[in-house]
């Protein structure tokens, strides 16, 4: 395959990979409170995760250039248009990562990307609402990522931006979770199942309802956890559960980039579990964080060395199927 064919195929699920690393980053820096572990491990994960971005997003970039047909495409088709906002969620979650760092680059890079998600909520919305397209069918659980954005955006914006942008962004990621997951049950339920590549996908139900409870924890950082926190968290730990039952269904998938798909809603789920400890001082959230961040670390290693040796045997950049 030559070059230029490559760069025409270049994934925009590439996004998730970031989304990936920087939810792992996240998750070491609320484990680095509790364990109190070095914070050089945090650093160099948000180092990395940044390098990542900035790969795939200049090759992106690259290709829009000299591809923009393919790019007009991608972001109209109903699984590949979610994977844009993985950028912008990217973002938003390294800019509490570069508090520490930097916090004037850490308001830029907050702004830059909660500006980025608020057009991309509106256009992924405006698309749904007024389609002449779209089959149940093609819906699947990646349709959650924009609407995580809305949810991920108070964790970062309680530290650079007015109140009322936290709570504009929690109530779009409260509502539209809500009317998303019961036309996604309804689809899973009722309809034949998702192609097999896509399976993995099942685990971005456990986004929502973690990351809206870290969001909601955010705006409240002077009160103990309430029952709405709660039932936030639960829920998020319920989706974990259930899909850890079907563990050995999910290892029997052929990888594929919608593997990434696990890492960012486990380390979700870590970083809440860590946050229920931290609050009400029960060792079982200690373990349940612990647990999930030992087996995140090991999945993002394992995710990492198969998405290079895919990209090494030139099974990445392929042809995506209308």
């Amino acid at each position: 395959m030559k070059n230029t064919s490559r760069l025409q195929f270049f994934p925009a699920a590439l996004f998730g990979t970031v989304l990936g690393f920087s939810g792992l980053s996240t998750a070491f820096m609320n484990a680095t409170k509790i364990f109190d572990l070095n914070p050089i491990i945090t650093l160099v994960l948000t180092i990395l995760t940044t390098l990542i971005l900035l790969i795939i997003f200049t090759i992106y970039l690259l290709k829009t250039i000299k591809y923009p047909t393919v790019v007009i495409f991608e972001i109209s088709h109903p699984v590949v248009m979610n994977f844009f906002p993985a950028f912008t969620i990217s973002l938003i979650i390294l800019s509490v990562l570069y508090i520490p760092i930097n916090e004037s680059l850490a308001s830029w890079i907050f702004y830059i990307g909660a500006s980025g998600h608020i057009v991309l909520t509106f256009y992924i919305m405006q698309t749904w609402l007024l389609h002449d397209k779209w089959q149940i069918q093609q819906m699947s659980p990646a349709w959650f990522i924009p609407i995580v954005g809305n949810f991920a955006a108070p964790i970062a914006a309680v530290n650079f931006a007015p109140i009322e942008l936290s709570w504009y962004f929690f109530s779009i990621g409260l509502v539209f979770w809500l009317v998303l997951q019961a036309i996604i049950m309804y689809r899973l339920f009722f309809h034949p199942p998702m192609l097999k590549v896509l399976e993995p996908t099942l685990f971005i139900l456990i986004a929502p309802p973690a990351i809206g409870f870290i969001s909601y924890v955010s705006l409240h950082p002077n009160q103990p956890i309430d029952d709405f926190a709660r039932i936030l968290y639960y829920t998020a730990l319920f989706f974990t559960l259930l899909l850890a039952g079907q563990i050995i269904r999910f290892i029997k998938i052929p990888f594929a980039l919608s593997w990434w798909a696990y890492t960012f809603p486990l380390s979700a789920i870590a970083s809440a579990s860590f946050i229920m400890y931290e609050k009400l001082k029960i060792e079982l959230f200690f373990f349940v964080g612990a647990l999930i961040l030992s087996i995140l670390s090991a999945l993002v290693l394992h995710l990492t060395i198969k998405t290079i040796l895919a990209i090494k045997h030139k099974k990445l950049c392929v042809p995506l199927e209308h």
